[in-house]
């Protein structure tokens, strides 16, 4: 890895064992996969693992791996894992997330913090997932469908935007916050390349903003976590200890940096504050409800189809039917891309469901047409599969659901969706 001259200089003067440091420039990096609790066990995971797997001291379901490219594995189109660099882990557990409770994760995109929090709930509670930038917005609705979490709402708004709509609403929030990516420079050319004094001070810029609209929504007695992937004091240290003047209702009562030559992990740095006093919150919940013919249509597929159907309220977003939880604000004036669980939609007079339906956890299709790691590819290129069972049915892999099919005379109609297909 050639990093920057200007870059070894400065972590020179604030590193006491530099040298330490320089040299593991030099290894490759840690990889690690995190297991989808929602969907199997850590120790089920481990053993159909087809990779080694070795544990991660801060998170109990991250695991380090070797292996290259662990999305080839049909196990992670089933959601199983989340491919997570492992220092990146460290974050999220310090907000110690319950069940039931309200949760933002403020730049959400691509998932990883996001779904890591939303294991913690285990379906229940309110689960905001936030990206400004629309195209990693819709990444992050991909990665929220495919771990099968059923109580997100992903929406696409300026962080200042849910500063206003939400203010003093959660109990916990993360913010991991675009950085200058020092944790990422043996992982990624790209971060080498880019890197500069005066981005460094830009993203500072850029942090505190960020951090000051999500202080605006945490409740009293509420939490907050502040994380980067960098290691420069601006944007660490510096720009914690610059909240904590700003903002005296808020104490600090964690700090944790990683760095590669010390632990096993890239870098990262993780502040977790506590918020006292007052807090006032004006957000109700919703009204929004589900269209008498959608639901109505849905009402006859889930009696044909489905074991059980999803908790929550049914509401109409768009096209679709959507479950969510039955204390959700109103979604008005808000840019949403899914609230919810995506439940189908009305076509030709006939519900289809959608595909996070099948992925959603736990399962909920009566039958699973199940074929195994080899078979299933066929499938995720988009092929028709042989299959003797009749109607809507979950297309599984060693039992773990995939995705959607329709069996008809003999033969399983492929509805994976199209962009997903590999």
């Amino acid at each position: 890895m050639n990093a920057p001259a200007a870059y070894l200089k400065r972590m020179e003067e604030r590193l006491p064992d530099f040298a330490a440091y320089a040299a593991c420039l030099s290894l490759p990096p840690y990889k690690g996969i995190r297991v989808n609790t929602l969907k199997i066990s850590a120790e089920e995971f481990a053993g159909i693992s087809p990779f080694s797997l070795s544990p991660v001291p801060w998170e109990a379901s991250g695991y380090y791996i070797a292996e290259e490219k662990p999305g080839r594995s049909a196990y992670h189109d089933a959601g199983l894992f989340y491919v997570q660099e492992p220092s990146a882990m460290c974050a999220a557990p310090l907000l110690d997330v319950r069940p039931g409770e309200r949760v933002l994760d403020l730049c959400a995109a691509p998932g990883g913090k996001g779904t890591q929090l939303a294991q913690a709930m285990r379906g229940q509670g309110i689960l905001v997932l936030n990206e400004k930038i629309p195209a990693r917005a819709k990444i992050l609705l991909q990665n929220v469908e495919r771990m099968g979490i059923v109580n997100a709402v992903v929406t696409c708004a300026d962080p200042e935007t849910i500063a206003e709509r939400f203010e003093g609403y959660f109990d916990k929030v993360l913010v991991d916050a675009p950085c200058s990516g020092e944790g990422m420079l043996r992982k990624e050319e790209e971060a080498a390349a880019n890197w500069s004094p005066e981005n460094v001070a830009m993203c500072a810029a850029r942090q505190k903003k960020l951090l000051y609209s999500a202080a605006r929504t945490v409740r009293a007695g509420g939490q907050l976590v502040y994380s980067t992937c960098t290691f420069a004091e601006e944007e660490d240290e510096e720009n914690a200890a610059g909240f904590l003047a700003r903002h005296p209702e808020f104490t600090l009562m964690e700090q944790k940096k990683i760095y590669p030559h010390r632990e096993k992990g890239e870098g990262h740095f993780a502040a977790l504050f506590v918020r006292e006093g007052e807090s006032r919150c004006r957000l109700r919940p919703g009204k929004e409800r589900a269209e008498r013919q959608a639901l109505s249509a849905f009402s006859a597929f889930a009696d044909a189809f489905l074991k059980e159907r999803p908790a929550g309220r049914a509401i109409s977003f768009g096209e679709s039917l959507c479950a969510v939880p039955e204390d959700l604000f109103s979604l008005d004036g808000l840019r949403v891309l899914r609230a919810g669980l995506a439940l189908g939609s009305v076509r030709g007079g006939r519900f289809e469901p959608a595909h996070a339906l099948a992925l959603a956890a736990p399962g909920y299709f009566r039958e699973k047409a199940d074929y195994t790691q080899e078979e299933i590819s066929c499938y995720l290129h988009g092929e028709e599969m042989p299959c003797m069972l009749r109607g809507w049915c979950a297309v599984s892999v060693d039992g773990f659901p995939v995705g959607l099919g329709k069996a008809v005379g003999g033969v399983l109609k492929n509805h994976y969706p199209k962009g997903l297909r590999r």
